[in-house]
């Protein structure tokens, strides 16, 4: 840090939402220089502070106080003029235009009235490249791999030459040695006296690259403590208000019949040769570095994407899935890793993302019974303990965990006996994942097969019976003995060469 000379300070800062009080009374601080992590359970209240900030949302009551000065009109623009940028979870980005014109939205370098793509390609490519991102910035943004998309997100940010940058969970989905690349920017940004401030749920991150850590809980700021004096097992504490003692379930499952077998699953230039199956009663966790195929295979398995080649057995018979419906029909049920571009209608209510996708199997007539319909939202809301004012709510309005949870509901009362999740718990809190945890061992018990996708390995070691390593498009391991699923071993058939 450089000399404790405050950038920002947030004052008494309120807000609340209809049923929710998102804050109370904040006081928060940002220094020149230093990394800031804010931690809490999603819905605690660190992105409402920060969305505050940025002009996102307007307080109720207090002040801020930026480079001197009150901060009072607040909106995107004026604050990135200011100098405060930030990269959202969710990312932000109109898919059809290219890396470079999403760069320059709204400061478009014109020449003769018209747009100058020429320069702004080649400044583009250059604050890639600044950042080791290999990607030429005439690419359409909905060609990108999600990992791709949020590097261009951080590189956007760090482009306006703010003096605060604000990252909410910026290496949900990126890999290891992207995640390296961005811990070296951050600390090239903190020798130039930028203020960072970092939201993430991975605690081994926060105490690798934070100078301090705030911890939110129910809207209240709990602590603030330099990181170097602080343990994982006390944010926990801060954040859930109690000890956290079984993250992971203890592993009950029988296993029965089989239920899903693949053969020889192709896809051209994406994978190849992808063979396993899947009985009642177990998890198979699918590990590997982003781009090594996993999720690509698992939306071929879907019917999102066509297969080349290959065979899909569900109980023994062989089947067809050429669209999601097929998948449906014959059991299968998908938790996409995108929840808000593909798992959510974001517009609707809780009850409506819960029961629309099912509406033809619990209602056979045009009519639908609206009591009906509200019965089986209240049962998802109760079972799955999802954190809404009502069933009414918008599903936009929720935290990152609740929404997750109403992904899975929704998924749940399809009563799918396949159940393929990908990164089921991305971007959300510890209390969150573990209850996640717990429902997923849930559902093997209860005879579900379960396919479990996931770039933490961790919960892969957690959650597994069995695990399959894929890497470049292939299968390159497979741990079938539940007592040798370790993080080294699978490490070792990720970066199989």
């Amino acid at each position: 840090m450089s000399g404790n000379e405050v950038i920002l300070q947030m004052k008494d800062i309120s807000k609340s939402f209809p049923g929710v009080q998102a804050l109370s009374g904040v006081s928060y601080e940002l220094q020149k220089g230093e990394v800031h992590a804010l931690m809490g359970e999603n819905g605690a209240g660190k992105s409402t502070l920060m969305k505050i900030l940025t002009g996102a949302y307007k307080e109720d009551t207090g002040e801020i106080i930026f480079d001197g000065a009150p901060f009072m009109k607040r909106d995107e623009r004026t604050t990135l003029s200011a100098g405060i940028a930030m990269i959202h979870q969710e990312l932000s980005f109109v898919p059809y235009l290219t890396i470079a014109e999403n760069l320059f939205l709204g400061r478009e370098i014109m020449k003769s009235g018209v747009l100058d793509k020429r320069r702004m390609n080649e400044l583009a490519g250059e604050w890639l490249k600044n950042l080791g991102v290999d990607l030429d910035p005439k690419r359409k943004m909905n060609s990108l791999m999600v990992s791709e998309q949020q590097m261009v997100e951080i590189t956007k940010a760090v482009s306006y030459n703010a003096k605060i940058i604000i990252m909410d969970e910026p290496t949900s989905a990126i890999t290891d040695r992207e995640v390296e690349k961005l811990f070296g920017t951050i600390r090239d940004l903190k020798a130039k006296g930028v203020a960072i401030v970092y939201i993430s749920h991975k605690m081994d991150e926060i105490l690798q690259i934070s100078d301090r850590v705030t911890v939110f809980r129910d809207g209240e700021l709990i602590s603030t403590n330099d990181a170097k004096d602080i343990t994982m097992d006390q944010i926990v504490i801060d954040m859930v208000g109690r000890e956290l003692t079984e993250v992971y379930p203890e592993k009950e499952h029988n296993l029965g019949e089989e239920m899903l077998r693949v053969e020889g699953l192709k896809r051209e230039g994406v994978f190849n040769d992808i063979s396993f199956t899947v009985h009642r009663g177990e998890v198979v966790g699918f590990a590997g570095l982003m781009g090594s195929g996993r999720t690509e295979t698992m939306r071929c398995i879907y019917g999102l994407d066509k297969l080349d080649a290959g065979k899909i057995f569900i109980q023994g018979k062989e089947v067809a899935i050429k669209h999601p419906r097929d998948a449906i029909k014959y059991g299968i049920g998908l938790v996409n890793e995108d929840r808000k571009g593909v798992g959510l209608l974001l517009p609707l209510s809780v009850k409506h993302n819960l029961t629309l996708s099912n509406l033809d199997k619990y209602f056979k007539s045009p009519i639908i019974q609206r009591a009906k319909e509200n019965e089986l939202a209240e049962r998802m809301i109760k079972e799955l303990r999802i954190k809404t004012p009502s069933r009414n709510q918008l599903v936009n309005n929720l935290s990152g965990g609740n929404q997750q949870k109403v992904v899975l509901g929704k998924i749940l009362l399809d009563e799918s006996d396949i159940l393929i999740m990908d990164e089921p718990t991305r971007g959300i809190d510890i209390g969150a994942k573990s209850e996640i945890y717990h429902m997923i061992n849930d559902l093997a018990k209860s005879g579900k097969a379960v396919i479990v996708v996931s770039s933490e390995m961790p919960e892969i070691v957690g959650l597994a019976d069995k695990v399959i390593v894929m890497h470049e498009g292939a299968i390159k391991g497979e741990i079938t003995d539940p007592n040798e699923i370790q993080q080294e071993k699978i490490m070792e058939f990720a970066i199989a060469q």
